[in-house]
């Protein structure tokens, strides 16, 4: 193999394949990043068995050819390198880089040994979707996933395809986030589970193209990702999703709308002194008001009044996890939120009133006296 390349474009693709190295694994490959020169393209491959991905770059190649070689090691040396062409020679087992005023040779591995990685997405079944759209609803979901590795399911995002839409559900098991986006196409109906860490891998991509291509392969038990030049793909995780439809309120007797930075600036308040109670504050609704309090037994107490507008039911007090409040705020694009409340035990329903397709809920806490 030998390939002429552009420093800049190589050392951003390595920098992308190096997050999905495993060079703590027991297959001591899974520490390589993969170099594979084609035709005119190269492909950089890299793999920790649960999230792959594959780039591929326009390039000069003089030879045809591939190697792995260690993911860290090529990363490091092609991003201190200053800006211009690089010339990559592979000849066995090892890579040699060089530019006009510097040369290294890494010691690889045969690329025979490398697990095979989807480098393209094909058409059927494929599904065409609105980066900045979808990208908003992963933020808008995720957040609401769980950190609990003995309920494995609980720890991703639930897609549910529908005839022109697909959901995107996340819970805890203390709070839910539901996100709805339209789309023009849809394969058949159906529900999949995909871990958090490739759809927060899909944030961090810069891509220039406004859509993203997304494929599920039934018979690998994956889901592949297409941005620009990059393939993204991952394992789908196996088990029955909570059936989270019966626990949304039907009914309604509270309903608060309120200024939703006013209501950010009253929980901040109120966290300085929840997080020495569990985290807990309490709001107590009015004719035209929220009172938010929180109380630290060592530190102090505090209650902040927010303006709003209540509908329908009787004084009402009810608890929640400060964090869960504050995360909901911050992943709402509209001015105004929209409380809905049936009881102090029973779940808060929270609206973006500028978005009716984002809902979120939350548990509220018990507390005695």
């Amino acid at each position: 193999m030998k390939i002429k390349i552009s420093q800049e474009t190589l050392a951003k693709a390595l920098l992308t394949a190096s997050r999905f190295v495993s060079p703590k694994a027991q297959l001591p490959v899974l520490g390589n990043i993969y170099l594979s020169a084609n035709k005119a393209k190269l492909q950089i491959a890299s793999t920790n068995l649960e999230i792959s991905s594959s780039i591929s770059l326009a390039c000069d190649v003089s030879k045809e050819g591939e190697i792995t070689v260690p993911g860290r090691i090529i990363t490091e040396i092609v991003s201190n390198l200053p800006s211009g062409n690089i010339t990559l020679e592979a000849e066995k087992e090892q890579l040699k880089i060089s530019t006009e005023t510097f040369e290294s040779t890494v010691s690889g591995m045969n690329s025979a040994d490398f697990p095979k990685v989807p480098t393209q997405i094909g058409k059927p079944g494929s599904l065409t979707l609105s980066k900045d759209l979808f990208l908003q609803a992963i933020s808008q979901a995720s957040f609401a996933v769980s950190i609990d590795e003995t309920r494995p399911v609980l720890t991703g995002v639930l897609f549910i395809f529908q005839k022109e839409s697909l959901v995107l559900v996340a819970t805890d098991g203390f709070r839910l986030s539901q996100k709805k986006i339209k789309i023009s196409s849809s394969p058949k109906a159906g529900r999949i589970i995909i871990p958090k860490s490739v759809i927060l891998e899909l944030t961090r991509f810069s891509a220039e193209e406004d859509e993203i291509i997304m494929n599920f392969n039934q018979k690998e038990n994956q889901v592949l990702f297409g941005i620009d030049n990059a393939v993204l793909s991952s394992r789908i995780l196996e088990g029955e999703f909570p059936d989270f439809e019966k626990i949304i309120p039907k009914e309604t007797g509270t309903q608060v709308f309120l200024d939703k930075e006013e209501f950010l600036r009253a929980i901040k308040l109120a966290s300085v002194f929840a997080r020495e109670a569990a985290n807990i504050v309490k709001i107590e609704i009015g004719k035209a008001h929220l009172d938010i309090s929180a109380e630290s037994q060592t530190s102090g107490s505090q209650t902040a009044r927010v303006d709003a507008k209540v509908e329908g039911g009787e004084k009402l007090e009810i608890a929640f996890n400060y964090r869960f409040l504050e995360e909901f705020l911050h992943a709402v694009k509209g001015e105004e939120i929209k409380i809905e409340l049936s009881g102090p035990s029973s779940p808060g329903k929270f609206i973006d009133t500028s978005d009716p397709d984002f809902l979120h809920l939350i548990m509220p806490v018990r507390v005695q006296g």
